[in-house]
């Protein structure tokens, strides 16, 4: 662990609270009976086969208590996730049986407690429920928890993305659904290591089309990943474009960096997270209204979008263009402004077609831009 904290690296631990394994070394009928389970199996064995913990015990909650604070205590790790959250909230996940109170009660007390006894801690909930107030303090009736996965967002874009570029005018609207809700919590944005197995295929092979396009689409996702407010999580091989979905009896296949298409992605990407910690006004204000701002989001049509991103000392202006052909766009200013561009997705870097973008753009009050299929651009405004 400090190998990893003399490196800058940061490690979070994956933390199950909410049930455990049937395993007859584990917990089940630990004392030949159900201690640390319900008795009643109708809300005792999850939807996984596994047991739930009983949470309104004391001893059962001192448990896991003092689980999480050992491992941040004495191996120094720097956060916790925390899985399922909404079968904590309700009965078996399920909102139509009302809240599990007692479950809500430990979440509140762990919370609370593990950042009274160490400050520094992350605490992230991977929750699918619309239950409001999971990032909002304990103190404020919430759960207390940092930040909250935005599974919503995930699902929503990555379906975008499975469509044809006749289909997306009709569901142009999944990418802007997000921010219709994102003030009311702390999210994060998760390609996590559920969308890259169990045959969902990975996040490039997700992408409509044949080969090239696949590579197209995903750097201009990952730009609107990039530009889209809040949090950014990415798992081990989308950082290469694997094909082959993650096994965890493999390392991931390093062997793709020797074909052109491969190594230019990593390249990109390597550009992009280096872009996302240098320029502030892609996390300044994630969670304020002061750091985002729409100024297109109706070119239904043209699958074109359009906004800003800002900090106290810069904007950023991101256009998309999610459709196979490339489109011209006029985009319009209420003051003067020049555009410098930071990152194009079709760079020939990159393996794109090279297009001759301006490197800069002078407008009073309108200018015609072109935008080639498939592709992203950032541009900080002056």
């Amino acid at each position: 662990m400090e190998k990893c904290h003399e490196n800058n690296i940061a490690v979070i631990l994956d933390f199950v609270p909410v049930h455990f394994a049937i395993d007859g070394f584990g917990l089940n009928n630990y004392d030949g009976t159900p201690l640390y389970n319900y008795p009643n199996d109708a809300v005792g064995k999850s939807e996984w086969g596994t047991c739930n913990f009983q949470h309104s015990r004391g001893d059962v909650c001192s448990f896991l208590n003092s689980s999480a604070y050992y491992w941040l205590k004495e191996y120094h790790i720097d956060g916790l996730r925390l899985d399922a959250v909404g079968n904590l909230i309700y009965w078996q996940g399920n909102s139509g049986r009302g809240e599990n109170r007692e479950a809500i009660r430990f979440v509140q007390n762990f919370n609370k407690g593990l950042k009274q006894r160490v400050p520094h801690t992350l605490l992230f909930a991977e929750d699918s429920s619309s239950y409001q107030g999971v990032t909002r303090p304990v103190e404020q009736g919430g759960l207390g928890f940092d930040y909250k996965w935005d599974l919503g967002w995930m699902n929503d874009t990555l379906d975008y993305f499975m469509k044809t570029p006749e289909e997306r005018p009709s569901f142009y609207h999944k990418l802007t659904f997000s921010m219709m809700y994102f003030y009311n919590e702390h999210f994060i944005l998760p390609f996590s290591h559920d969308e890259v197995v169990h045959g969902k295929k990975t996040i490039i092979d997700k992408m409509y089309g044949e080969y090239e396009e696949k590579f197209a689409q995903v750097k201009a996702l990952y730009m609107y990943m990039f530009a889209h407010p809040g949090k950014k999580l990415n798992f081990m091989g989308n950082e290469i474009a694997m094909f082959r979905e993650w096994d965890e009896t493999k390392e991931p296949d390093w062997f793709l960096l020797k074909y052109p298409i491969h190594d230019s992605f990593l390249h990109f990407m390597r550009e992009l997270n280096k872009i996302y910690l240098t320029h502030p006004s892609l996390s300044q204000y994630d969670f304020s209204e002061r750091g985002f701002k729409w100024v297109d989001c109706h070119q239904e049509q043209d699958c074109i979008y359009v906004f800003k991103r800002m900090s106290d000392k810069e904007t950023i202006v991101a256009f998309f263009n999610f459709h196979n052909v490339d489109k011209t766009y006029t985009y319009k200013v209420d003051h003067p402004e020049t555009l410098t561009l930071l990152l194009n997705s079709d760079n020939e870097l990159y393996s794109g077609k090279s297009h001759n973008l301006d490197k800069e753009i002078h407008t009073k009050n309108e200018i015609e831009m072109t935008l080639p299929a498939y592709s992203a651009q950032f541009y900080i405004v002056k």
